[in-house]
């Protein structure tokens, strides 16, 4: 039900749904959706963002399904939409509906859409890490992280990029001592070494892991302030300054 299509050097895309009526989440690739899909006509196409290694195949895409239509964001640098979602909206695509949930912080109009135990959230929320806040302030994005922390526990996490390997050590060196994340590091390690994908996560694994998701728990807050040498009073502040810190990680 759920196909992880590779491609450049580490994005993916997502096909979720029964063979003559699944979607197509984020195309930057259109050959690899092509090549997926071959004769078949996907049920709708959703955007999360304007981003080119995310909206890339639209053209080719609409080119050769023109009834099939595209759900983004309002936003004008996404020229292919044909149908404007916006926060609450749902969407709907066979049997299956979605939910759309505005995430700004990576970009400003970035969206996510949630239903069947899936989420499929761009670049907001990475396995053990988030986006980087091109457009939005670190208020907006650790807003749009929290409104996802309250989804199902279960939910499957379809992010965008394999960057799990990577977030996992600086994960490590800004919450040392959570067992869960070094159980899960040397799963992610098995993993990549056999060539396997980390994706999906879940939302309860995210919790339990992923820094973005615990700024606010005092062995995180102690770090990053010895780390920024400053006295971070307040939520934004303790997510803009571990923000910080992991753009600037190497």
């Amino acid at each position: 039900m759920l196909t992880i299509l590779p491609a450049f050097d580490d994005n993916y895309v997502w096909l979720f749904g029964l063979p003559g009526r699944r979607i197509v989440v984020d195309p930057g690739d259109a050959r690899v959706v092509i090549d997926a899909l071959n004769d078949e006509i996907p049920a709708a196409i959703l955007i999360t963002h304007h981003h080119g290694d995310h909206i890339g195949g639209l053209p080719e895409l609409c080119a050769r399904w023109p009834d099939v239509p595209v759900y983004a964001p309002e936003d004008p640098r996404i020229p292919p939409a044909t149908r404007r979602v916006q926060n609450g909206d749902v969407v709907t695509a066979g049997d299956m509906s979605f939910e759309v949930i505005a995430v700004p912080g990576h970009t400003l109009s970035h969206v996510a859409y949630f239903g069947e135990g899936h989420l499929f959230c761009g670049d907001t929320l990475f396995s053990l890490g988030c986006g980087r806040l091109f457009e939005g302030t670190p208020q907006q994005m650790l807003n749009s992280l929290q409104r996802l922390s309250q989804l199902p526990a279960s939910t499957k996490v379809c992010c965008a990029h394999e960057y799990t390997a990577g977030n996992a050590a600086f994960a490590l060196t800004v919450d040392p001592d959570n067992a869960d994340l070094k159980a899960y590091a040397v799963q992610i390690a098995e993993l990549r070494a056999a060539g396997h994908p980390t994706l999906p996560s879940t939302l309860a694994l995210e919790k339990a892991c992923n820094p973005f998701l615990r700024s606010d728990t005092p062995a995180i807050i102690d770090r990053v302030s010895s780390h920024s040498g400053q006295t971070l009073s307040n939520p934004a502040a303790q997510f803009a300054a571990l923000r910080a810190w992991k753009d600037v990680y190497r």
